[in-house]
């Protein structure tokens, strides 16, 4: 699919991964729709992109907020060509801990954000990308793309929650690609290791540079144009389709 004048959706693109995935594809010529609930941030990006973005304030795991943003979309931009899922929340939590187990809320919540939101959005991306014209030989209406996380694979302490979310991204991308291929829609996954998230950025020099040193190679935190690179590669690259790509320099986490 030929990114310039398509229309992308991009879910926590206020910042980190989905801002810097924005700023790409804005650049490669697309129309962005920057879905998330920071308003100053979001605002600010959309500002620094252009007239060919716009924020909509949007939580994820609501029906009828993502509804109507994407109605906003279409009517604003003629149709959704592109939808990249990057909203998500790590909060750890032990499933038994000193104040005693894990409060179901806690882990309710993060499934609810992170799948569940993330499953909430690229269906109802789908169905507005049902209507596209096909828009390359092989009849490609459109382009979904969801964030998992080594997690899913290799979950530490504290992540049971945040790793069976992840891990539910992961398990949901063949049959959800399986489910559209009949419309003519494509459905990838990025798994992210160890990347240079405003969220890391803040920890301290020495524990940005330990974590550095568990990386395979090169020995170094990822950067997130180096997620936005992989997003462009799935939505250039038509054959990509059902399959769940680690981003991570190799790296295997440990427990803790």
């Amino acid at each position: 699919m030929d990114i310039k004048d398509k229309v992308a959706v991009i879910t926590g693109g206020a910042s980190g991964l989905g801002e810097a995935t924005a700023e790409r594809l804005s650049g490669l010529g697309a129309r962005v729709a920057i879905f998330d609930l920071n308003d100053e941030l979001g605002n600010a990006v959309a500002q620094r992109l252009g007239e060919q973005a716009s924020y909509h304030n949007v939580n994820v795991a609501d029906e009828d907020s993502v509804a109507a943003a994407l109605e906003a979309v279409v009517a604003a931009h003629g149709g959704v060509h592109i939808c990249c899922n990057y909203a998500g929340i790590g909060t750890p939590g032990k499933t038994l801990g000193r104040d005693g187990p894990l409060p179901l809320a806690h882990f309710k919540r993060v499934i609810d954000i992170n799948l569940v939101g993330t499953f909430n959005v690229l269906r109802l991306a789908a169905e507005q990308m049902s209507k596209n014209d096909p828009v390359t030989e092989d009849g490609c209406r459109g382009v979904i793309i969801n964030t998992a996380s080594v997690a899913a694979y290799e979950g530490q302490i504290g992540q049971a929650a945040y790793s069976a979310s992840k891990g539910g991204v992961v398990g949901m991308t063949l049959p959800i690609a399986r489910d559209l291929s009949s419309i003519g829609i494509r459905v990838n996954t990025i798994a992210p290791g160890l990347i240079a998230t405003p969220m890391l950025r803040g920890l301290p020099e020495p524990a940005q540079v330990s974590l550095a040193a568990t990386v395979l190679f090169p020995k170094r935190l990822g950067e997130a144009s180096e997620i936005s690179q992989v997003a462009q590669f799935i939505i250039e690259n038509d054959y990509v389709n059902g399959e769940v790509i680690r981003m991570d320099g190799g790296i295997r986490m440990q427990p803790k």
